[in-house]
């Protein structure tokens, strides 16, 4: 761990949150500004990256949003790491967005509390990676975006919240990626209330 910013705050009686990024951070930026709203229940406490570099930190400190991220390589360094951070700031949920590691089984069990991930398919379908082509490819009609919690099984936890798109004749993998981000934009901050209010 290599990089801190923001500064602490006390958020008494709202439910802490914090979120894996790996990259520009575009989910975060949705779910910071639907929380800034006024009487929220739930503060966005804290930013981990496993990538030091990762645009989404800048945003985060823009926000005044603490946040910290990883040079070192190392999954077990990473993991142990945030697992300190996470208790240290009593975070009541974690949320994944645009985070582009496996969680070991390890990580998710010391934890102990809910873990949710944003997958770009209308899951059971296409679990893992290139999921825009392969939607294409097998010719389907429509695609969409997951809220799903995270378990020690890839992509296969209780889904929270689905929402589709159509694909059309005329998409290829890069369009049908931008139409489904439009929907993970609008349901993951929508999710994470819906999911933490019945907590």
């Amino acid at each position: 761990m290599e990089k801190y910013l923001g500064k602490k705050e006390k958020y008494l009686g709202k439910k802490k949150v914090a979120i894996f990024i790996s990259g520009r951070g575009s989910n975060l930026r949705s779910i910071i500004k639907y929380f800034r709203k006024k009487n929220s229940l739930i503060k966005i406490v804290l930013v981990i990256s496993n990538n030091f570099d990762a645009k989404g930190l800048k945003y985060a400190n823009k926000s005044k949003i603490l946040n910290y991220g990883f040079r070192s390589k190392s999954k077990l360094v990473f993991e142990n790491q945030s697992l300190k951070l996470l208790k240290k700031h009593n975070v009541d949920i974690l949320c994944l967005a645009g985070f582009m590691k496996i969680l070991s089984s390890n990580f998710i069990k010391k934890f102990s509390k809910p873990i949710l991930n944003i997958h770009p398919s209308l899951l059971p379908k296409y679990k893992g990676l290139n999921t825009h082509a392969r939607a294409i490819k097998n010719k389907d009609r429509y695609s969409g975006a997951t809220i799903h919690k995270v378990t020690k099984k890839l992509d296969s936890g209780k889904i929270i919240l689905q929402k589709k798109v159509k694909i059309l004749k005329s998409d290829n993998p890069k369009s049908l990626e931008k139409k489904v981000l439009r929907i993970e934009h609008e349901i993951y901050p929508k999710a994470i209330k819906n999911f933490l209010t019945n907590l």
